[in-house]
């Protein structure tokens, strides 16, 4: 792709202010062009829910379908969107009776390492949303 699309641009800029930071291509530049162009740029870009509400749905999604990596990913995205430690927490919880309880009992570890790492960094208390 010699020229960024207005939708590639989008999506790049929509990708930014979920995650934080700019898409990485990793070991597969061509998929990750598809989702910044197709995810970002089209679906997350929709008007009918505000990018908080699409990453609730995303956390959800991944958390029920015990996709660590992306578990992880999200629920970093979750916070940069202003969702609180209290309030992923609490989705996650919801996930058990719909689920089951190994998504939660799963989701909850992933919550909490990423949690511990992000205190890690800042010197902040794991066990207290700051």
């Amino acid at each position: 792709m010699n020229q960024p699309s207005a939708r590639h641009e989008r999506g790049e800029a929509i990708f930014k202010e979920v995650f934080g930071r700019e898409p990485r291509p990793g070991n597969y530049p061509e998929f990750l062009q598809i989702t910044v162009d197709h995810l970002f740029g089209e679906i997350w870009a929709r008007p009918q829910l505000s990018l908080k509400e699409r990453e609730l749905v995303a956390l959800t999604a991944v958390a029920l379908e015990r996709t660590d990596w992306e578990l992880r990913g999200h629920i970093g995205a979750s916070l940069n969107l202003g969702m609180s430690r209290e309030e992923i927490v609490e989705v996650i919880i919801q996930l058990a009776y719909y689920g089951g309880w190994p998504v939660a009992n799963n989701g909850l570890r992933v919550a909490q390492e990423v949690f511990a790492e992000l205190d890690n960094v800042t010197g902040k208390d794991a066990d207290h949303d700051q």
